[in-house]
């Protein structure tokens, strides 16, 4: 048996496997985030614990023989979040989560500092990531600065939690921005551009490698006498590649979620940082991917589902299923900044072509459209770095909306495919990271695609009104750039 336990935003979710990758069970605890200031995200650490080990005593409760037998554990989390640790193994502060703003000006400090940053990482820096969390907290908090021992990516502290080892996969630590992610090692270059050591970093490891196992403790807390191995795991969107089977090379998926990210996996390093693609490290080894990232992606239709009073399904499910062209309106969906293609943190959403006429269907049409469209954007950034997509997997809860998915479809101009059944998310793919720790088989073997129930194709008869419509989407950004800022 297999744990997969994925840390994200919302909640911690695991999923339990077999020897044939089936799913015997899964459970999921809630998070909550706190904001205390206009663009801050933070959550404490001692939540995630507490949540993993609801999830285990849930999993335990339906399944305790299954629980008995698990032999390897694998863990996926969202990126970028700055978990500080002191010499005691204390955490300093509340993490500063992938979502916080704070830090923006502390990129180009950064930039000001190393001058080869960009050629180093392959990337540009944004307040999202990790390295810049820590020029922040030099600057406004030095106690705590100075106390720093450790920085921990948020699934990383638990892995510490579980097994006492600093450790941190190749995926996750690509987003912290102190990786030479070519290289795949920790560059002393970027680490001083920030004022920090490679003494503070956990040592780095493959998803699949083996980096410990539980301790006797925990072990026995969570019912698991065999003291599984940990799996060096990955990043959400990296161990939702492993769930998906998207490993080789120019496999490709969208997940339509809270925010949205284009994914594409590469055999070799293909960075286009002037155009804010992430091109990171896999989760397995001497593979590479691209991702274009949408800050918010259902979280914009959220936004006007609060706005309006009506829940977003009730939304969506006005609008049918048929698609004869774009809403008259436009939506900008950068309600929290951007990344792909812009990397603004402080830009802000906009809607316009607004009427006397425009009521909650023309506005909703709009959301779902300008959320297409920013996948466009990453899509032609992806492109613009030489890699070729041919159809796409689409995951995530905004795949419940027929329309939205001949949107994108439409949109992208490409032919989006949906699985057959069952989790292929980042727990499901945790699960087979610590398949392969324990057990030492190969990913091409393991991670493999699911069956595909069916294929959305774009729409022939929308298709020139869409391509209109994007063409004045790509104008928005840089007319109002410069006064559309909080």
């Amino acid at each position: 048996m297999y744990l997969g336990l994925d840390f994200g935003t919302s909640s911690v979710k695991g999923v339990l496997i077999d020897d044939r990758q089936k799913i015997i069970g899964t459970a999921s605890s809630p998070l909550k985030v706190s904001r205390p200031h206009d663009g801050w995200s933070e959550q404490k650490p001692e939540d995630w614990w507490k949540a993993a080990h609801a999830v285990v005593k849930t999993l335990r409760k339906s399944k305790p023989k299954a629980i008995a037998a698990v032999d390897g554990i694998g863990l996926s989390g969202q990126q970028h979040g700055a978990t500080l640790i002191d010499k005691a193994g204390h955490v300093l502060r509340p993490c500063i989560l992938w979502n916080d703003a704070r830090s923006f000006q502390e990129c180009k400090d950064i930039l000001a500092r190393e001058p080869r940053a960009l050629a180093i990482s392959g990337n540009i820096p944004l307040a999202g990531f990790t390295a810049p969390k820590l020029v922040w907290v030099k600057k406004h908090e030095p106690r705590v600065f100075d106390a720093v021992d450790k920085v921990l990516l948020p699934k990383d502290y638990i892995r510490y939690r579980m097994t006492g080892e600093f450790a941190s996969d190749m995926s996750d630590s690509s987003g912290t921005y102190w990786l030479d992610v070519a290289k795949r090692q920790w560059s002393d270059d970027l680490l001083r551009a920030t004022d920090m050591r490679r003494d503070q970093m956990p040592r780095l490891c493959e998803g699949t490698d083996a980096t410990g196992r539980l301790t006797a403790a925990v072990a026995k807390a969570w019912g698991m006498p065999k003291r599984p191995v940990v799996a060096g795991g990955g990043g959400d969107n990296a161990a939702s590649a492993c769930g998906i089977g998207a490993v080789t090379d120019g496999a490709a998926f969208v997940s339509i979620g809270t925010s949205g990210v284009m994914f594409v996996s590469n055999d070799r390093f293909s960075p286009n940082a002037a155009r804010a693609v992430h091109a990171f490290c896999h989760a397995v080894p001497d593979t590479w991917h691209q991702m274009g990232v949408i800050l918010s992606a259902t979280a914009s239709l959220e936004w006007l589902a609060g706005v309006l009073r009506t829940p977003a399904p009730q939304l969506t499910k006005a609008l049918g299923t048929k698609l004869s062209g774009p809403s008259s309106a436009l939506f900008l969906p950068y309600l929290s900044g951007e990344r792909t293609p812009v990397g603004d943190a402080q830009v802000r959403g906009l809607m316009m072509g607004l009427g006397h006429e425009t009521d909650a269907r023309t506005m909703t049409h709009a959301v779902l459209d300008g959320v297409a469209f920013a996948f466009r954007d990453s899509l032609v950034a992806l492109q613009d770095a030489g890699t070729s997509v041919k159809r796409v997997m689409a995951v995530g809860g905004g795949t419940k909306s027929e329309l939205w998915l001949r949107i994108i479809a439409t949109a992208l101009g490409v032919p989006v495919d949906l699985p057959a059944s069952g989790d292929v998310g980042g727990a499901f793919g945790a699960a087979r990271l610590g398949l392969m720790a324990a057990t030492g088989a190969s990913y091409r073997s393991v991670c493999t695609p699911p069956k595909i129930a069916r294929t959305i194709r774009p729409e022939a008869k929308a298709r020139a009104a869409y391509e209109d419509a994007y063409g004045r989407y790509q104008r928005i950004y840089p007319a109002i750039k410069e006064i559309n800022r909080p």
